[in-house]
């Protein structure tokens, strides 16, 4: 039995588009939901001056990371980022409220290369840092 090329044409930029769609979607999510972990990144010195940031540079977040994951209720994303001592990755999750259609930071924590991790949701302070 052949199948028209015309038709295997059409199954081909259907499904391209479909997947293209579904893949765009998916990374404007995770954009716009990490925005929402980056301003706890910021609003943490210790964490900043860790990383030797400002500047910080956040690098592509890979789709095919397991340790992303969105649906409709939670998210958990790990984006990898670089300041001018060292580099590391933000892990967060978050969760969306049902009735404002918000979402809300549960969990960041800013893992270093050199293995220090740093609870941004609750962060120590420069001064303990130091007095330790």
């Amino acid at each position: 039995m052949r199948v028209p090329t015309i038709k295997l044409q059409q199954l081909t930029i259907f499904s391209t588009l479909l997947t293209g769609g579904g893949i765009s979607t998916m990374y404007y999510l995770i954009q716009k939901y990490h925005k929402l972990a980056l301003e706890k990144l910021e609003g943490c010195a210790l964490a900043m001056d860790s990383l030797g940031a400002p500047p910080l540079k956040i690098h592509n977040i890979h789709l095919h990371d397991r340790d992303n994951r969105i649906d409709q209720r939670t998210a958990q994303v790990k984006i990898p980022l670089t300041g001018s001592r060292t580099g590391g990755y933000l892990y967060t999750s978050s969760i969306r409220d049902p009735d404002t259609n918000r979402w809300s930071v549960k969990t960041a924590v800013l893992r270093l290369k050199e293995g220090e991790t740093i609870n941004l949701m609750n962060p120590p302070s420069i001064a303990k840092e130091f007095t330790e």
